[in-house]
């Protein structure tokens, strides 16, 4: 889905009023402002230099990346100082408790930042499903909805596939003939 002006005003309303929007959608803000030629004031770019910062390290040759990290060097030393005006200033001194907070929170979420990523772990496919799927390579086996391989009538052999499987659930007798017997045998090894 592509970044809009209606979600870059979104997020924009978001900062101005003291929202945490997170990383990414920080960087794509920042990066519509730069491709739209847009200047963001001293308070966006204090509060999203440092997640565009560390999204710049993190993808090389980003170029509008790369000026917000310029930006929050500027802003670590103190250049950009200069620039807030009163109205920045006086809104500061308000939300100073805010400020104190995110000062002493910084380091944790630089620890959650730096922290490794571990690969979520596969969900266990449950034993009716993988009744399921024995039960519908039972149908792709045989020519009962369409040709060997091929199934020509998806939803109707799931509908069958899944009524034979809740048979053997219920403990049901197997099918005398036909591919529902088939289905069932291959359904019964799993649940």
């Amino acid at each position: 889905m592509a970044y809009t002006q209606s979600d870059f005003v979104k997020d924009l309303a978001l900062y101005s009023a003291g929202a945490t929007i997170g990383v990414t959608r920080s960087r794509k803000m920042l990066e519509y402002a730069a491709k739209k030629g847009i200047q963001l004031g001293g308070l966006a770019l204090r509060r999203g230099a440092v997640p565009a910062a560390r999204a710049a390290v993190a993808i090389p040759g980003a170029a509008p990346l790369g000026a917000a990290a310029l930006g929050y060097e500027a802003y670590r030393r103190g250049y950009l100082d200069p620039l807030l005006d009163p109205a920045t200033a006086a809104l500061m001194e308000r939300t100073m408790p805010l400020g104190q907070q995110i000062v002493e929170a910084a380091p944790i979420a630089e620890e959650i930042l730096t922290a490794p990523i571990r690969k979520a772990r596969k969900r266990a496919t449950s034993k009716f499903n993988q009744g399921i799927k024995a039960g519908m390579g039972a149908v792709r086996k045989s020519t009962s909805y369409g040709k060997k391989g091929v199934i020509t009538a998806p939803t109707k052999a799931l509908a069958a596939v899944s009524k034979v499987a809740s048979g053997v659930k219920k403990k049901r007798k197997a099918p005398k003939s036909g591919i529902k017997r088939k289905i069932y045998l291959a359904v019964r090894k799993y649940i």
